[in-house]
């Protein structure tokens, strides 16, 4: 994480895992065409996997759901994850709307930018706080509304404050607007560890 990484908004590979469990198999099948539906308008290479389990190894819960990740051409990952609604908690979701839906997550994500994908900023942001006594930094899309309370929580807990510095998009930085956080590690370092 140290330096000024620049991400770019090309991606060169989405690859998915799409699972269903006790449901039919062709649900399967139509959560990857709908998501294939809307990705292939963009990049021709995308693999989605799937993995169906039935019987006793299936456990008790129905449901299915998708995974996907994009590389970018500097090597970035950036992830969306959907999945159907427990039975029985809230409205049921066609296979169909998961594949859509988290297809439009994945390509917000490769919007908003950053080298973390919004559901990893606040893991990127902890282990800058938890690192070596020396600057670091790391260039993120912007800051979700978990975020901004995790960096909250990172004060109060390690009295650490981040320089946020924010980037708008141009012609260098495509995309939403970026912000560059910057700290100072604290040096944690495991005390159980033996010495040798």
């Amino acid at each position: 994480m140290k330096g000024d990484a620049r991400p770019s908004r090309m991606t060169s590979l989405t690859l998915g895992c799409r699972y269903s469990v006790r449901v039919s198999p062709q649900m399967a099948n139509r959560i990857v065409d709908s998501a294939r539906s809307i990705l292939n308008k963009f990049i021709p290479d995308i693999y989605i996997y799937t993995d169906h389990m039935k019987g006793v190894n299936s456990g008790k819960s129905p449901g299915f759901g998708l995974s996907l990740v994009a590389e970018t051409t500097n090597g970035t990952f950036l992830s969306a994850e959907l999945a159907s609604n427990p039975q029985g908690q809230g409205t049921a979701v066609l296979p169909e709307d998961v594949g859509r839906n988290c297809a439009r997550l994945l390509l917000e994500e490769i919007y908003r930018g950053g080298c973390v994908d919004s559901t990893n900023q606040s893991l990127a942001l902890l282990l800058m706080t938890l690192g070596q006594q020396d600057v670091s930094k790391v260039l993120l899309g912007p800051l979700s509304p978990y975020t901004i309370e995790f960096l909250r929580h990172l004060k109060s807990f390690f009295q650490i404050m981040f320089k946020i510095e924010t980037r708008p998009c141009g012609e260098e930085l495509k995309g939403g607007d970026k912000v560059l956080m910057t700290c100072v590690g604290i040096g944690f370092s495991n005390l159980s560890k033996t010495l040798k």
